[in-house]
């Protein structure tokens, strides 16, 4: 056994491009969620806000997977205290805002800042067999699973530029 997947999990999820958020979504769940993704690393450190007013830390790792398509990698997450994010967060990394809608099974991300105007719709999945099975509803314009430009860590990266460029790559032109 590979050591450092002992306390991983198979990350199973398939990512969307959103034209608009859907007018008629009925959202069960929202939170902003300020991630900062560590230079040099493969650490995620995320401040989620609920829409209660709850606020959690998160510490995760996510260790890509070479296969690809639903299968993403490994993701180790931790949650961590507000002191200790604050150690953390004095580490160089890249800032990515959102506000995540939850519309089972469905999580709708609305990007702010840079990258304001891009919309990702996400699902996860226990299974491959379920990954597969999953009905693609209207309001989702291309799947981008199995592209890595459209992951946290290089949107982070991204200018607004970079993005209308890779959309381009889907016909995409009018965002």
């Amino acid at each position: 056994m590979d050591l450092r997947l002992k306390y991983a999990r198979v990350e199973r999820e398939r990512r969307f491009l959103v034209k608009q958020f859907p007018p008629k979504a009925e959202v069960v769940r929202s939170r902003h969620l300020a991630d900062r993704y560590v230079d040099g690393t493969t650490l995620r450190l995320r401040e989620q806000r609920d829409e209660d007013g709850i606020i959690a830390y998160k510490l995760t790792q996510k260790l890509p997977a070479p296969d690809g398509g639903a299968q993403q990698g490994f993701i180790t997450t931790m949650y961590i205290t507000k002191e200790e994010f604050c150690v953390l967060a004095q580490l160089p990394a890249r800032l990515l805002n959102k506000t995540r809608y939850s519309v089972p099974p469905f999580g709708i991300d609305v990007f702010e800042g840079e990258l304001k105007g891009l919309i990702l719709a996400e699902a996860e999945f226990d299974s491959a067999s379920d990954a597969d099975g999953l009905i693609i509803p209207c309001f989702i314009s291309r799947e981008v699973s199995s592209d890595d430009r459209f992951t946290g860590g290089q949107l982070a990266r991204a200018t607004i530029q970079d993005v209308k460029r890779w959309l381009l790559d889907y016909r995409i032109n009018d965002w």
